[in-house]
């Protein structure tokens, strides 16, 4: 099954050892357009939950899942499971120092070379 969505929440890393050896789980919460916008918890596990962890609130995404039911004690759990995602778009980066353009005096163009206009 897939679907684009939008990040709506990534929570918390969760990390555990099984008789496997150790696992890693990332869940990411996506709200789904529509008319009552509605929300997706899905699993990302192993490598891929490393992926999701980058995702950032607002992010644009398109997911591959497999929805997966099992019995426990008599009682029946779902859980969709992404083993795909490709990002559509993500949110820009807050502008810091780094990226402002270098200070120019009023009135005077920046050429990008430095000014020669010293007294000595």
């Amino acid at each position: 099954m897939e679907f684009e969505g939008t990040v709506y929440k990534v929570l918390p890393v969760v990390k555990g050892t099984s008789q496997r050896g150790e696992w890693m789980k990332q869940e990411v919460v996506f709200e789904l357009p529509g008319e009552f916008n509605r929300k997706i918890c899905v699993g990302f596990w192993g490598d891929k939950a490393h992926d999701a962890g980058t995702l950032r609130e607002g992010d644009k995404v398109a997911v591959s899942i497999n929805v997966e039911s099992r019995e426990y004690n008599g009682r029946w759990f779902t859980e969709a499971r992404g083993w795909k995602m490709t990002r559509m778009t993500t949110q820009p980066p807050v502008p810091g120092v780094a990226d402002m353009p270098p200070f120019a005096e009023e009135g005077t163009p920046y050429s990008g070379e430095p000014a020669d206009d010293l007294p000595f």
